[in-house]
């Protein structure tokens, strides 16, 4: 089978690999999209950040080169030994999270937090930019009769959107600001809407992706033509309840800082590739909050449920759709320099 394989910043491959099995515990997916995530384009321009070299990752016993690809879903087409709850045929989508069980941040619930934390499609096990995938049965969702495929590949990057919600300080009728449209940038202002915001600004250099979040019902701002923290302070009387930072760049993390109100709260969504510098008087003087998430947790039902009442649709947010053969020249480079490009969708049955 065909198999996108990665083996160093700016060396993937796609490969003939054997097919995988349905071994003890999993299930085998015929995969049907995948979507092209930020972290796979970080780990393809200035890797690894997750995916292991030196040494084994200690869940998967593997290292690269490794398999990409994290963001799918697909039918089941085999069912190992010892598996229930789950037969050929079914519709699902994979929540890649790979954790011990024993770990201290597991036994409190907190499996995104594990310290021995892996991703399926960059800790090795196999991925999503492959014909078919073996994955545990413990991290398969089945789909709704009502959500399409498009939308299964979508629901893991949702997920991060939802999850980002839930875990920061907002509440219903609050106002937020979204640094960054690009694909989870706008999956949060879809996540806020579902939540019930009130007002939601987005602040985003790209005038492809300032349309796409004002389709979604945001209020856009263009930081190249309006100081944006000024813009929003004014516009809000005193800055938004919530920031959310997803771009990564160093400079927009003391911006959407600077945004919230008095003991407000900034939320990093981001992946870094390096540190960014803020100033803690900021925070300090007006006691804000600063916090972070990492994934998801037990957010793919909730999810999956928004999407079966309408949210999260495929047509907002994905640009292209391209077949694994073409996943690097069509994928991975139009993504670098195509910035009107938000998600890619790719499908091993595309010719």
């Amino acid at each position: 089978m065909k198999a996108l394989r990665w083996y160093a910043a700016k060396d993937i491959r796609i490969e003939d690999l054997d097919e995988p099995k349905a071994e003890e515990g999993r299930v085998k997916i015929k995969v049907k999209w995948c979507g092209i995530c930020g972290t796979d384009l970080h780990e393809y321009l200035a890797g690894p950040i997750f995916i292991p070299v030196d040494e084994p990752h200690p869940i998967t016993g593997e290292k690269a080169p490794i398999t990409l690809g994290h963001e799918f879903c697909g039918e089941i087409v085999e069912v190992g030994e010892g598996v229930t709850g789950y037969a050929v045929g079914d519709r699902v989508t994979v929540e890649p999270v790979l954790f011990d069980p024993n770990s201290k941040a597991s036994r409190r619930g907190l499996y995104n937090l594990c310290d021995k934390l892996g991703f399926y499609g960059l800790a090795g096990m196999g991925g999503g930019f492959s014909e078919y995938a073996s994955v545990p049965a413990s991290i398969v969702h089945r789909l709704p009769d009502s959500v399409s495929y498009e939308q299964g590949a979508l629901t893991e990057p949702a997920a991060v959107a939802v999850h980002a919600v839930r875990e920061s300080r907002f509440e219903v009728g609050d106002k937020a600001a979204v640094f960054g449209a690009g694909p989870i940038g706008l999956l949060v202002v879809e996540a806020l809407k579902a939540a019930g915001a009130h007002e939601i600004y987005v602040v985003e250099l790209s005038a492809q992706r300032r349309a796409r979040a004002a389709a979604l019902g945001a209020r856009v701002i263009d930081p190249a033509s309006v100081d944006a923290v000024a813009e929003i302070v004014a516009l809000t009387d005193g800055g938004v309840d919530v920031a959310y930072e997803v771009t990564g760049v160093p400079a927009v993390l003391q911006q959407s800082i600077d945004c919230v109100r008095i003991q407000g709260e900034t939320m990093i969504v981001s992946v870094w590739e390096k540190p960014a510098p803020i100033h803690p008087n900021q925070i300090l003087f007006k006691e804000r909050h600063l916090t972070g998430i990492l994934g998801y947790r037990n957010v793919f039902p909730a999810t999956l449920a928004l999407m079966e009442q309408g949210y999260f649709k495929p047509e907002d947010f994905v640009t292209r759709k391209i077949a694994l053969t073409n996943v690097i020249e069509q994928g991975f480079t139009a993504l670098i320099e195509e910035k009107d490009q938000v998600k890619i969708l790719v499908s091993p049955e595309m010719s």
